[in-house]
């Protein structure tokens, strides 16, 4: 059984900042690539940041240099450090991870239950 708790989300003026966190428990082997998406009413989900276990960062182009992707392997968490908030950055942001849990088995995505962030004008 594997768990992704989400944390930080919550209201936010325009401009303001958040982080966010994501921990991973239970029975995790290994946790790859990690990762924030999001989704705002009446869209699809869309990726936000991923981040390798190397730590080597991906962004979409709507959140580069705002947002920065960060991991603790030691923790299996994940970050993400939102500055500058725009209204359009409104959506639940759920965290996704790719784990395995046994060494003989395949990676496969977990994802959290998600956590509200609302940036007000």
């Amino acid at each position: 059984q594997v768990q992704l708790v989400e944390s930080g989300g919550g209201l936010v003026q325009a401009g303001g900042s958040l982080r966010l966190s994501c921990a991973a428990s239970g029975n995790i082997f290994s946790i790859n690539t990690m990762g924030w998406y999001r989704q705002a009413p009446g869209k699809q989900r869309e990726l936000v940041a991923t981040i390798t276990s190397g730590r080597r960062p991906n962004y979409a182009d709507s959140v580069l240099g705002r947002f920065t992707i960060s991991r603790d392997n030691a923790k299996n968490t994940v970050y993400l450090q939102m500055n500058s908030l725009k209204p359009e950055d409104t959506a639940v942001y759920y965290c996704n991870a790719d784990i395995r849990t046994t060494l003989w088995e395949s990676t496969y995505p977990y994802w959290g239950q998600g956590t509200q962030v609302t940036v007000s004008s």
